[in-house]
């Protein structure tokens, strides 16, 4: 049984067409995926330290006007503008001759307060809340009779900061325990 070669010229194509599928393949399965999960893992350690920079600043805040504030363009104005703060960024500690600043700085370089509105993947603004409670109390006399009704409502004792990416959050409106703790730590 004598079988006929094929000619060379048909084989050659064949053999260019697999040496493409096999770059592409490779380039597909191997090297975007890598490049993609790079950019994830830089947007997300960049929206993670702009977040816990605005912890700082919540805390900073709290500290000055005694509750949280619900306010971003407010929060970044008292950054740029308090001299407390001013002076705290350039302080440094007498005995361990360290920065006092509260401030981290970003993978892209120094601390910039007007980065702090958005999260750098999708440039949404960063969702900030405060809670609001309203507490009731009546007053009834000895014969059970309602005096008065007393209502208060206190504003800013937790906040709550999210990713609007979904990278995490800090705080809690609803848990005194999760005051100023980010998801991730």
């Amino acid at each position: 049984m004598l079988t006929k070669k094929e000619p060379w010229y048909i084989h050659v194509p064949l053999y260019i067409i697999i040496l493409i599928l096999t770059y592409l393949l490779i380039e597909v399965a191997i090297v975007q995926p890598d490049a993609i999960m790079k950019k994830e893992r830089h947007f997300k350690n960049e929206s993670r330290l702009r977040m816990t920079d605005i912890k700082e600043a919540e805390i900073l805040w709290q500290k000055r006007f005694g509750k949280y504030t619900g306010n971003l363009d407010s929060l970044i104005t008292f950054i740029k503008t308090d001299s407390n703060v001013i002076k705290m960024e350039t302080a440094i500690d007498t005995i361990t001759k360290k920065s006092k600043n509260p401030f981290v700085a970003l993978t892209s370089g120094e601390f910039t307060p007007d980065s702090l509105y958005f999260a750098p993947k999708s440039h949404r603004y960063y969702i900030l809340q405060v809670d609001t409670n309203q507490s009731v109390d009546t007053v009834i006399n000895r014969w059970g009779r309602i005096v008065s009704i007393d209502t208060t409502i206190s504003m800013g004792n937790r906040y709550l900061l999210k990713d609007p990416d979904g990278y995490g959050k800090v705080g809690d409106l609803y848990n005194d325990a999760l005051k100023n703790t980010a998801s991730w730590e």
